[in-house]
């Protein structure tokens, strides 16, 4: 068994870090644009985040973040500085974005049904065409290529105008191509009529039209972004949880004893402030008057409130729960702990987006061979005397066929089918950056509180003195501890359904409670402070039920009725009945299992036994979780680490897979990869298979959409594929990757 402290969490330099908001980022590979960009800049070393779309910029003395960003707006992107300290932003631009995708998905569907029905029945079936068809034709598809593809278009002249091409230029002149040839064959004069056009002249002759195939990449590629915007929607509301938990206003006590209250960001060193039942100490510092109950759960994953009396720290973030403190500060805005946990959460976001590259960067390399090969094909078509009709459909079939359609379906299509399967099973799948780490996953890291432990005290036995019933002792100290708020005391009054009255009740902070109840005295608390009162020696009994509990991480209290100890109560944190199953169905699989906790080694070294988890690393602050994580990694450990705190948030968001409790808080299912919605431990390892499951799917989806363009770009470049069949090929692509996807309805079916 080890314990680690945790260490402070990085400070940060002010004077020369410059953070900017960067707007107009579509993909990974916008973010690494501007991060290169930056990075020529002479004394600047900078790092975009495109999750949280953040440059983080450490400058020397003679740079500015006007300069700052200027160059960001010449690299075609709009940046604006960040004011330092200010927080997160509450409002959520990825969900804007996907409102706005699934409007133009939803009209382009629409759209695109009857187009594609009309256009092959036309082609298939010449004598059904009517006076006027062209242009029912140009109506249905007119608002799909033009204002639902406009994002598509929008991006692709921004790169234009910067020398630079990405995805969106092959979807944009992918598009654009096939509506120009199709307006060309429809109003050009060169399309046939109705009484000389057999069906193999409308499948494979120089007339056929492609409107379908320009809605078609329309609707598909649509579709993928809609997906995308809602997966990085949802890794954002990490940031946005973290915000929403800071104070916002902070009540200062003036020199003349009054209060004034201000906003929390006003808040400076040395300030002396006050906080009241229920409200969140607005930031760190020392305790100079007051007595309370403080709940530091978001800090330390303790479930028990901490209480604090002058002399002692306070943290911001953190809920008084009880009584009224005056604090002095120490540390405030970003020099925070709470503020180190949110720049944890950012750090740990921006390592994971690394992953998110490797399309674009492929996109880089394909896009510009793909306009290549089209353009050599054009020319060697030309100069074979093949002509220009023909040259130009050759091309344009190298350039539908390349569209990644299916590249764009490959990944959200099989995270939509495992989301919901992972619904039914009780495990929600976020995103799949991170689920590649599933495949070599040997180590399973569990939080103690909340996720191995159901996080709520409950009375685990009664051990009472010959003469004295552990009914009626439990129910002395029951009616006692109902007028008490501490966390102990909440569970030995609700063990009990119905309450003696109490009278003269009195309250010792740090110690117990007294009271009369059927006009006896009685007295609840520690037995430190029973004994130091005056009360005869604890009987054997009490004292062996003490140490057994302290053996286990239990918390006991004795009972004293008219000042004879009459019973010892042990109170525990009750463990999950599934978590020992979970833990041996982690082993049968060949899994490691580690437990990290903020709780002390006692505690967790008793929890551990019970669910059978031989390693303990205890006493751990959030930046030591990660610590610990990155200990694991530096040793060729692939970690999935399973949270449900606001203390979990950054080692979720950094281990290799996140798994939150979905009972847990906001900040640890914004943080994680995978959140179990049911509160049962046993999915644990059924996520871990449907995780693997899913990014073999998607492997598979990926392999199949890049080898069709590389196996189909030579065919259509050798004048074998009509763009009409080559569409076909492409909705064919479309179809087995959807299919394939679909497979995974059946995952854990029996």
């Amino acid at each position: 068994m080890t314990s680690t402290t945790g260490v402070a969490a990085p400070e940060v330099d002010a004077a020369r870090r410059v953070q900017l908001d960067v707007a107009g980022m579509s993909c990974a590979a916008c973010a690494n644009r501007v991060e290169s960009r930056l990075n020529k800049m002479p004394g600047v070393r900078a790092s975009v985040n495109f999750a949280t779309r953040v440059a983080t910029v450490d400058a020397g003395a003679g740079v500015d973040a006007d300069e700052l960003c200027d160059v960001v707006r010449r690299t075609g992107y709009e940046a604006s500085p960040r004011v330092v300290g200010g927080g997160v932003a509450d409002d959520d631009a990825d969900a804007d974005d996907a409102r706005r995708l699934l409007i133009r998905l939803a009209v382009a569907a629409v759209l695109f049904v009857p187009l594609a029905d009309l256009s092959v029945m036309f082609a298939v079936v010449p004598s059904t065409r009517f006076v006027g068809w062209e242009w029912v034709l140009t109506a249905l598809a007119a608002p799909v290529v033009t204002w639902a593809a406009w994002p598509f278009h929008r991006t692709a002249l921004r790169r234009a105008r910067h020398g630079s091409a990405s995805m969106e230029t092959l979807i944009s002149v992918g598009i654009t191509a096939a509506s120009v040839w199709s307006l060309t064959t429809l109003f050009g004069g060169h399309h046939a009529s109705a009484d000389r056009v057999g069906v193999w002249q409308a499948l494979a002759g120089s007339d056929a039209i492609y409107f379908e195939v320009a809605a078609g990449v329309t609707v598909f590629v649509l579709a993928g972004r809609y997906f995308e915007a809602r997966a990085k929607s949802k890794a954002g509301g990490a940031m946005r949880a973290l915000a929403a938990l800071s104070a916002k206003d902070v009540t200062i006590l003036m020199a003349d004893g009054s209060e004034m209250v201000l906003p929390a960001d006003e808040l400076k060193e040395q300030h002396r402030f006050v906080v009241r039942p229920g409200q969140t100490i607005a930031g760190d510092g020392l305790v100079l008057e007051g007595s309370a109950a403080v709940d530091t759960s978001a800090m330390t994953g303790e479930a028990t409130p901490v209480r604090v009396a002058p002399g002692g720290t306070v943290v911001g973030g953190t809920v008084v729960l009880d009584g009224r403190l005056i604090v002095e500060a120490a540390a405030v805005g970003a020099d925070t702990k709470f503020a180190g946990m949110v720049r944890l959460v950012e750090q740990a976001q921006e390592h994971k987006a690394n992953a998110q590259r490797l399309a674009d960067r492929i996109a880089a390399v394909f896009v510009p061979c793909v306009f290549a090969i089209a353009a050599l094909t054009a020319v060697a078509w030309l100069a074979a005397g093949g002509g220009a009709g023909h040259a130009f459909s050759s091309a344009l079939a190298v350039l539908v066929i390349a569209c990644p359609c299916a590249l764009g379906l490959a990944t959200p299509t099989a995270m939509m089918v495992a989301s919901g399967r992972g619904a039914q099973l009780g495990i929600f799948l976020k995103g799949h950056q991170a689920l590649e780490a599933t495949r070599s996953v040997d180590t399973v890291v569990f939080d103690k509180t909340g996720t191995l432990t159901t996080g709520r005290l409950t009375v685990d036995a009664v051990v009472t003195v010959p003469g004295w019933d552990a009914d009626d002792a439990l129910a002395f100290a029951a009616a006692v501890e109902s007028a008490s708020e501490h966390a102990v005391g909440h569970a030995i009054a609700t063990s009990v359904p119905d309450h003696r009255g109490v009278q003269d009740f009195h309250a010792e902070p740090g110690r117990g409670v007294s009271g009369v109840v059927d006009g006896r005295r009685v007295r609840v608390g520690k037995p430190s402070w029973i004994a130091h009162t005056g009360a005869p020696a604890a009987p054997a009994a009490l004292a062996a039920e003490r140490r057994r509990a302290a053996n286990h991480g239990a918390t006991v209290v004795y009972v004293e009725v008219d000042g004879q100890p009459c019973a010892a109560i042990a109170v525990s944190d009750t463990v999950k009945p599934s978590a020992a199953g979970a833990i041996a169905d982690l082993h049968e699989r060949g899994l490691r299992t580690l437990l990290l906790t903020g709780d002390n080694p006692e505690s967790a070294a008793a929890v551990a036994a019970r669910v059978g988890i031989e390693e303990v690393i205890a006493d751990v602050l959030p930046d030591g979780k990660v610590d610990v994580v990155e200990q694991l990694r530096d040793q060729g450990r692939r970690v999935a680490m399973v949270g449900d705190g606001i203390n979990d948030g950054p080692v979720l968001a950094r281990s290799d897979l996140g798994m939150a409790i979905g009972r847990g808080t906001d900040v640890a299912i914004g943080a994680a990869d995978v959140v179990l919605v049911r509160d049962d431990l046993a999915v644990v390892p059924l996520a871990l298979d449907l995780a693997a499951a899913t990014m073999r799917t998607i492997r598979v989806n990926l392999i199949w959409a890049f080898g069709y363009n590389v196996a189909a770009i030579p065919i259509a470049a050798a004048g074998l594929l009509n763009p009409l069949v080559a569409s076909a090929a492409m909705a064919f692509s479309s179809f087995f990757v959807v299919s394939n996807s679909l497979r995974l309805r059946n995952f854990g079916a029996r």
